[in-house]
């Protein structure tokens, strides 16, 4: 089984930059021979399907502005969320990335059926800073641990 993990987000707007934060630091603790590729970037919808392509599932990691408190850590299936222009799932001039995968398997691309979002809860993604605040930053290893978790689960391999 191919699997991919995506640390969502920029880097240089504070809490927005979480996604990546989780993600490195699960390419961190990944077993060199476990079949897990991980990726950060900074894009959605149809860009974002194209990294998908070749995949059987999916873990995208990404700051949800929510009114939950502040490094909250949600676990969804993207079907669960709203389809609608939000977060990296898409933006203004593009769709949403459940229309990507829809249009992209229409088209003949082999895309995931299975794609879980981790989301940490945040109110600060259009400030300026490399810096995660506090909340969000001690957040990452337990989202970093429940993504491991759920790659365990869908490769049946053992994560130290």
């Amino acid at each position: 089984m191919k699997i991919l993990v995506i640390g969502l987000g920029n880097p240089i707007l504070g809490d927005d930059g979480v996604g990546w934060k989780v993600a490195e630091e699960v390419k961190q603790r990944l077993p060199l021979d476990m079949p897990v590729a991980v990726d950060c970037l900074s894009l959605g919808g149809i860009s974002l399907m194209e990294h998908l392509i070749g995949y059987d599932c999916a873990v995208l990691i990404d700051a949800f502005v929510l009114d939950e408190p502040i490094g909250s850590i949600l676990i969804l299936k993207l079907n669960d969320l709203p389809n609608y222009s939000a977060f990296h799932t898409t933006n203004t001039h593009d769709t949403s990335l459940q229309n990507a995968i829809e249009l992209g398997k229409a088209m003949g691309a082999k895309l995931p059926d299975d794609v879980t979002v981790v989301g940490i809860a945040t109110k600060h993604v259009y400030e300026f800073s490399e810096k995660l605040s506090p909340p969000v930053a001690e957040a990452v290893p337990l989202a970093a641990k429940i993504v491991l978790d759920i790659l365990t689960q869908k490769s049946g391999a053992a994560i130290r």
